[in-house]
């Protein structure tokens, strides 16, 4: 499938079959490809959380509306961020780029971050959803479909999953063979209404 052909064809699919699987294979290399996502600064500060046992699978329905794709779908990943990141790594990161790189990314990278929680938590969000694409752009590439989620309660999915304090959750998604097609596509606002040329 080209990628023009997988952007049109994925969709938010609710209804899967609860008996299909992933191989480790194939979870590898869904996850392979959404980190080739860009990130901010390319901190590479989005981490996937891929919930498998099923005992978990149900505490999080539980704080997600009931919504049975949390537990029937093959797959169900939370997305995170670091929000520390620019902190932790920026150096190790950047550090097989050329010296002058090096010494020009990782201050700016502290100059842009420091004493700004706002746009730890922006940038962190922002990077969580490219992620998110380029994952489900992925699965549906591969021939599976997906469902990108924030129906749930974002404090009790943190402490199910042992959320760090410097981390924050992003949204989560759903991966799996869909048993039912997607609704079709309402509601499109018109084109020229929001695409718009250099200025509003």
């Amino acid at each position: 499938m080209n990628t023009l052909d997988t952007i049109n064809a994925r969709r938010a699919v609710r209804h899967y079959d609860p008996t299909h699987q992933l191989s480790d294979e194939e979870q590898h290399q869904l996850f392979t490809h959404a980190l080739l996502a860009p990130t901010s600064f390319n901190l590479q500060h989005v981490r996937l959380v891929a919930v498998t046992d099923p005992a978990l699978r149900q505490q999080l329905r539980a704080v997600a509306w009931d919504q049975a794709h949390v537990t029937d779908s093959s797959l169900l990943v939370v997305i995170c961020a670091d929000m520390a990141s620019w902190e932790k790594n920026a150096a190790r990161i950047w550090r097989e780029a050329p010296q002058a790189v090096q010494d020009f990314m990782v201050p700016a990278i502290d100059a842009y971050y420091r004493d700004k929680p706002q746009v730890q938590r922006d940038e962190a969000m922002r990077s969580s959803g490219l992620v998110a694409q380029t994952l489900m752009l992925a699965a549906k590439a591969m021939g599976y479909d997906s469902c990108p989620m924030v129906g749930f309660d974002f404090d009790a999915v943190g402490k199910l999953i042992n959320l760090p304090e410097d981390h924050v959750v992003g949204l989560m998604v759903a991966i799996g063979k869909g048993v039912e097609p997607a609704h079709p596509r309402i509601g499109k606002l018109p084109y020229d209404e929001v695409v718009i040329r250099d200025r509003f």
